[in-house]
């Protein structure tokens, strides 16, 4: 840890090797670890996910919290700091590491457009080369509940990296908050803490949307976006539905909820259940059927359970036919006139 009146770390020139990974273990009550680039588990790490398993997160909040955590540690490394003695130096070096390191890059189509690029169809901006705001606050809040977690635990480290809002009672500010009234906001940003983007409506106009069905080119994928428009619910609740929960006498699906897992039954409009029955004739006799089969099927044999990354792509198919960049996430806030 640099000391006071040390030389200011150039982390622009600091090159933060990939080490380590966030290994899938099969283990319902651990399915995820962290390993350092000798493949040793990091037990700080695994002990504060179990922490959070048994306080009801779900696993795919484990394993964002591991690859943040990943993130961390490997600056560290390039750092040659341990993660206990990492200070408030550390924090800032690391704030400003990610501002203006790129994301890890990764095979694009050749006519992929450029990171950042504005899209003349619907005017969103694709993900830039550099990480979000949103990601440099969701790493900023990993990182700290993990420190709070083992200064709580085990009285160590004894100043948590990234420090809370000063001033008095900032952090408990709606601690005893009253229904009746808006809650309020701090009076500042933490330390370190990026600025909360502005959010930009998000949504469909009716004529793009009209486009973008009449894109699709068969009755699954249009089953699939009636009952994504219709129900709100996400992709991955969608696709996890099994055939015992569809009940078209009444006009319901169930869904089993991302955070609380709870098994939720949500009314879909009649155009949904059309398409979906259309899509079911298509496929009888050819996929299992049973009530704790799954709903959603591949078109082509050998037949398996629909993936979210299948669905992505076919819904890709219907973008680039539109030279349009909408996500299967967008049809979320599209509201049917």
């Amino acid at each position: 840890m640099a000391e006071h009146g040390a030389k200011v770390r150039d982390v622009a020139r600091l090159d933060v090797a990939r080490v380590g990974k966030v290994e899938e273990t099969g283990d319902r009550l651990m399915p995820f670890r962290l390993l350092d680039g000798q493949g040793v588990e990091v037990t700080a790490v695994t002990e504060f996910l179990h922490h959070m398993l048994a306080d009801d997160a779900s696993p795919a909040s484990l394993r964002s919290y591991a690859y943040e955590l990943l993130c961390w540690h490997r600056f560290l490394h390039a750092v040659e700091v341990p993660w206990h003695l990492a200070g408030r130096v550390e924090a800032r070096d690391f704030a400003l590491w990610l501002k203006i390191a790129k994301k890890p890059s990764r095979q694009r189509r050749p006519d992929a457009p450029a990171p950042g690029s504005v899209n003349p169809v619907t005017g969103k901006a694709t993900p830039a080369s550099n990480y979000a705001a949103r990601t440099r606050r969701h790493a900023r809040a990993v990182i700290r509940s993990f420190y709070e977690y083992h200064r709580e635990m085990h009285g160590r480290p004894l100043v948590n990296p990234f420090p809370t809002i000063k001033g008095d009672g900032e952090e408990r500010l709606n601690a005893h908050h009253n229904p009746m009234q808006p809650f309020r906001s701090p009076s500042r940003r933490a330390a370190y803490q990026p600025k909360e983007p502005k959010p930009a409506p998000r949504s469909i106009p009716d004529q793009a949307f009209n486009d973008l069905f009449a894109a699709l080119d068969c009755n699954r994928d249009r089953a699939l976006i009636a009952f994504y428009i219709s129900t709100g619910a996400r992709a991955s609740e969608l696709l996890g539905v099994c055939q015992g929960l569809v009940a078209p006498e009444d006009q319901v699906i169930g869904v089993v909820r991302k955070g609380n897992r709870a098994l939720q039954r949500l009314p879909a409009s009649t155009d949904a259940f059309v398409w979906l029955r259309l899509y079911q004739q298509e496929l009888r006799d050819m996929v299992p059927q049973g009530p704790e089969e799954p709903l959603w099927w591949t078109l082509r044999r050998p037949f398996r359970p629909l993936a979210y990354d299948a669905t992505r792509m076919v819904f890709n198919k219907a973008n680039a036919a539109l030279g349009a960049n909408w996500t299967l996430h967008d049809l979320r806030h599209f509201l049917p006139a």
